[in-house]
């Protein structure tokens, strides 16, 4: 994958994650919640569509050609989002404190800026 694209496809997973993670500011304090933390409002299918959403950024690090042990550690990022979102009244709180997709995002963006990009241990996905 060429920088540029490299680049380009950070930038718009990282606007994904903080619209999933942080889009509103609760007033008077510093924390924030997105649209991850609204689904989980809805039980069952809301924490299901955001895994999902949350799932297309492992995908798109896939494609970025991250290794396998960080698709891994991404994954189990958005499954412990996920599983922790279903318990009843504490999951929309959990979703205000753990930030999976952000995570993911540095986990991702650190991998990217420490040169590690190859084929060396990535996931090959067939196109």
């Amino acid at each position: 994958m060429v920088e540029r694209d490299r680049a380009t496809a950070l930038k718009r997973l990282d606007r994904l994650a903080h619209v999933m993670d942080s889009l509103v500011r609760i007033p008077g304090t510093r924390r924030t919640f997105g649209v991850d933390a609204a689904l989980s409002l809805m039980p069952v299918l809301g924490s299901v569509v955001g895994a999902g959403i949350s799932g297309y950024l492992v995908y798109e690090a896939v494609r970025l050609q991250a290794p396998r042990a960080l698709v891994l550690k991404m994954s189990r990022n958005v499954a412990l989002d996920w599983l922790l979102g279903e318990v009843p009244l504490l999951g929309p709180v959990f979703d205000l404190f753990y930030k999976a997709n952000e995570a993911n995002m540095k986990l991702l963006r650190a991998h990217i800026e420490a040169g590690d990009v190859g084929n060396a241990g990535a996931i090959k996905l067939n196109s």
